[in-house]
């Protein structure tokens, strides 16, 4: 299975700040916001990334990854000439993908908890048809909301005005080798742009798309606004103070991953003349 992390898009809810930086690299309390959605990948165990990102972002992404070497990855950064859709990121990737199963992580979006990884088995052992999460929220009128029948998926709503559920779908998607071909079949939106739930349609409509409903005990938070970007640097830096350990620092990840060693730790944490280099030198004794 191969992996993509989108960090395209205009930020355009958060200019002016992201006029001159890509949302996906402004700071989420003591980290860049694309680490959170990075770790989730190397968590699962993908040794492998597919990063995406804009024209104007790919010399930064490239001086923060370099080739993911460092972490003991391969990161390989693509670039997304204009917003088009999530569903375009397969197309970008297609000569990267191939004939395999891919997961889609968006690059915005936060998960902390315990069963979180677990949750994500059945789209990590996919073998065919779509796999995604179904979170309850607040507000369902804000977000792409599943409508079930006896525990069945049976529609897709972007934003409906009448939620049927409160279950929205975050932003992390599983789908099998067919997935580049589906996206061809796409027709562009009001918004002119491919729409992930118009894929995910596809899917349902052959009764292929499967999901696991996450609640109590795992945290979901889309960075898409100021207030959010505030509210989950604020639940990061609680946890973090009161358990004196860090969330999603890639490095760390790498290490308990066996993907670098003690020795490549050191040389990393020197490197940082702060408490995040403090923190990875500790983890070495």
């Amino acid at each position: 299975m191969k992996a993509i992390l989108l960090a395209g898009g205009t930020g355009s809810r958060m200019r002016p700040v992201t006029t001159g930086i890509n949302k996906h690299l402004m700071p989420v309390y003591n980290k860049p916001m694309i680490y959170y959605s990075l770790s989730v990948l190397m968590l699962c165990k993908f040794k492998e990334v597919i990063l995406i990102c804009d024209a104007n972002s790919k010399n930064m992404y490239k001086k923060i990854f370099s080739n993911g070497k460092y972490l003991g990855m391969k990161i390989i950064i693509l670039v997304q000439n204009k917003a088009n859709g999530i569903p375009e990121a397969f197309l970008i990737a297609k000569n990267y993908i191939k004939n395999k199963n891919v997961c889609l992580m968006l690059g915005d979006n936060f998960f902390y908890g315990q069963g979180f990884y677990r949750a994500l088995y059945k789209g990590i052992n996919l073998k065919k048809g779509a796999f995604f999460l179904a979170y309850g929220v607040q507000h369902p009128e804000n977000y792409a909301v599943i409508e079930k029948k006896n525990k069945k998926i049976i529609n897709i709503e972007e934003k409906p005005k009448k939620p049927k559920t409160n279950l929205a779908i975050p932003g992390i998607y599983f789908f099998d080798k067919n997935v580049v071909n589906n996206c061809k079949y796409l027709d562009k939106s009001k918004r002119n742009e491919l729409e992930i739930v118009d894929l995910l349609k596809i899917y349902i409509k052959e009764k292929t798309a499967k999901y696991t409903e996450i609640g109590r005990g795992i945290s979901w938070l889309d960075m898409g606004s100021f207030d959010d970007l505030n509210d989950c640097s604020n639940y990061i830096r609680a946890i973090e103070k009161r358990q004196n350990f860090m969330i999603s620092s890639p490095e760390e990840i790498a290490y308990l991953n066996n993907w670098i060693s003690k020795k490549q730790l050191k040389i990393i944490a020197k490197k940082y003349n702060n408490k995040y280099g403090e923190y990875l030198n500790n983890l070495c004794k």
